[in-house]
């Protein structure tokens, strides 16, 4: 006759490691984005770039690489193992 029965459960794996090589390489990539933002902060703190729209347009987008940098080191950091 028939089985109603449930199939059994896939077997478990488990859990795969995270590639510390990747890791190591994504917060490297994010400290060298971070750079511009610094070099950004010490010319405004400076008084280099309070002279022209041009200078603080460069300065803005000096600091949303350094953001891009942040996002890349926590993202590195917080990834999930899979």
């Amino acid at each position: 006759m028939s089985d109603t029965s449930a199939p059994p459960p896939p077997p478990s794996r488990p859990p795969e490691q995270r590639n510390g090589c990747v890791t190591a390489l994504m917060i490297v990539a994010g400290i060298i984005l971070l750079l511009p933002g610094l070099c950004a902060l010490i010319f405004v703190f400076a008084g280099v770039a309070k002279t022209a729209s041009d200078d603080l347009q460069v300065v803005a987008a000096c600091l949303l690489v350094a953001c891009f940098g942040v996002a890349l080191i926590w993202w590195a950091i917080r990834r999930p193992a899979s």
